[in-house]
């Protein structure tokens, strides 16, 4: 079976997804994460969570929308996650190449999202793009001032440095379907060297269709298609690898038991 851990399922219409999860069930895709983007629309998705018994979710602000309302305490955020449905923290992070908020403020609300997710004992899933440097020094000065923490990039697209950081602090890599596109070679080379028990997939749809699904809308079906790609990165059968990414989402997300 394989999981797809970071998906956006409140981005479909409702009246798509009970084909959308069909889709996924035939491809051998058993479950999904569906991720918070804005702390005021957790209810949306902790109530497609609670609609269907395959869907687990998690609640954070965008760096995108760390702007919109003043920063939250993380005892705040730990608070939307107690939810049982709600596995992780998340998607926070830095964002500098659209640079949607002032960057202090994705830092701080970043930052946030760190301590609540150590707060709540769940993993916490970070958006990285254009700002690699100021993700591995963050993630460093909140695991020095306050201790560990379970976390994961998510839709793997930046530098080896990067990879390489978050590794050392534990971190865990998840690889989308820019792992199947042709100009991505430094992409699987970087993947290639993460080791096995690191490696998550999804596929952060409706975006990043994988090959032969390019510029098509993406959906969780298609994580067998990047899963495969890594499959073969690594020298695995598909179906290894299925088996792989998903012991390593369980021990992970350890609230999706």
């Amino acid at each position: 079976m394989l999981i797809d851990s970071h998906c956006h399922l409140d981005y479909f219409k409702p009246d798509e997804l009970e084909a959308l999860l069909a889709h996924a069930a035939a491809a051998g895709v058993g479950e999904m994460v569906t991720i918070g983007t804005r702390l005021t629309e957790s209810g949306t998705v902790r109530a497609l969570a609670d609609a269907h018994p395959n869907v687990w979710c998690t609640v954070g602000i965008h760096p995108h929308n760390a702007a919109e309302h003043p920063v939250p305490t993380p005892e705040a955020i730990a608070a939307e996650a107690a939810y049982p449905r709600v596995i992780g923290i998340g998607e926070s992070g830095l964002d500098y190449f659209y640079d949607k908020a002032p960057r202090d403020v994705q830092q701080a609300s970043f930052r946030a999202h760190i301590r609540a997710a150590r707060l709540a004992g769940l993993p916490l899933a970070i958006h990285a793009r254009d700002a690699d440097a100021d993700i591995a020094a963050i993630l460093r000065e909140e695991r020095e001032a306050g201790g560990a923490f379970d976390f994961l990039l998510h839709c793997f697209s930046s530098t080896r440095a990067l990879a390489e950081a978050a590794l050392a602090m534990g971190g865990y890599v998840s690889f989308s379907g820019i792992l199947t596109f042709p100009k991505s070679q430094e992409i699987r080379d970087i993947a290639h060297d993460v080791p096995k028990d690191r490696l998550l997939v999804e596929t952060d749809s409706p975006y990043l269709a994988p090959v032969p699904f390019r510029g098509k809308r993406n959906e969780p079906a298609w994580v067998a298609q990047t899963a495969a790609v890594l499959a073969q990165v690594h020298g695995m059968t598909a179906e290894a690898m299925a088996d792989l990414t998903t012991a390593n989402f369980r021990r992970l997300f350890r609230k999706a038991a």
